[in-house]
């Protein structure tokens, strides 16, 4: 998860599809691209819980959308997505690396670059990210917040995404390299990448045919750490308007009785 949402910028065309799997390094490859190809990046898990309610609500109409086997639906689907990333350079984390297929179609020139890291670190991490999301009063707690209120309704159009393309909806070993076999198959192999960000710039930079940024350290955040500041903010903010509202009510109330 990146750090900010970022603001998109007229006539910025998309140039790169990120299509590894949440907790592959996203923050940092969207941090990277935004350097290199001098532009805001939409980092899927930052827009949707930190950007305005319009980004949370739209993939979910969006996904909706397109698990309607309608073709009209799935064009509504491929529309509202060239609204949602119009002056981005890339987009990365989900939902868009599982909308691969259809970003390629609405991006003929951009290339795809998928973020890897050892599999079974990364059933170990998304393990953290599955267990947030689940929590049982996270509906209630989130209830008094425009976008985030939509967070449990989002995670379960995210878990029907997964359920479309992968055939399962739990992350394991097994959906991680069932995730690089279905890109090798929807992707031309002439544009396709693949990235560890531990390698730094040298693999990116030559992918994207851009020159070593000179004295800039490769980006480095911590997408664990991140995750966890943003549900303790959200919760935090949760519990603050909660207070406040019931703390309005017993005024009133006891003023009614008073009266």
């Amino acid at each position: 998860m990146g750090q900010q949402p970022s603001t998109p910028q007229p006539g910025k065309q998309l140039r790169v599809i990120g299509a590894g799997l949440s907790r592959t390094g996203t923050a940092s490859f969207s941090a990277a691209l935004g350097l290199l190809l001098d532009g805001p990046v939409y980092h899927g898990g930052t827009q949707t819980t930190l950007g305005d309610p319009i980004e949370i609500k739209s993939w979910i109409r969006i996904i909706r959308l397109w698990l309607n086997p309608s073709p009209q639906d799935n064009e509504s689907a491929r529309s509202m997505m060239k609204d949602r990333l119009d002056g981005y350079v890339a987009v990365t984390d989900s939902p868009g690396g599982q909308f691969t297929p259809e970003l390629l179609e609405l991006y003929p020139d951009a290339i795809v670059i998928c973020t890897v890291r050892d599999p079974h670190a990364w059933f170990k991490s998304m393990g953290q990210t599955a267990g947030l999301a689940t929590l049982w009063f996270l509906r209630v707690v989130l209830l008094p917040l425009p976008g985030m209120r939509h967070f449990t309704e989002y995670i379960k159009a995210l878990t029907a995404q997964w359920v479309r393309v992968y055939g399962k909806d739990w992350p394991s070993v097994e959906l991680y390299h069932q995730h690089i076999e279905w890109l090798k198959e929807v992707v031309p192999e002439e544009r396709l990448v693949f990235f560890d960000v531990k390698e730094g710039w040298a693999p990116l930079c030559k992918a994207l045919g851009k020159e070593i940024p000179a004295d800039i350290p490769f980006p480095r955040l911590n997408d664990s750490a991140a995750i966890d500041r943003v549900a303790q903010y959200h919760v935090r903010r949760g519990l603050v308007r909660w207070a406040a509202g019931l703390a309005v009510v017993g005024v009133v109330a006891g003023y009614t009785w008073w009266a």
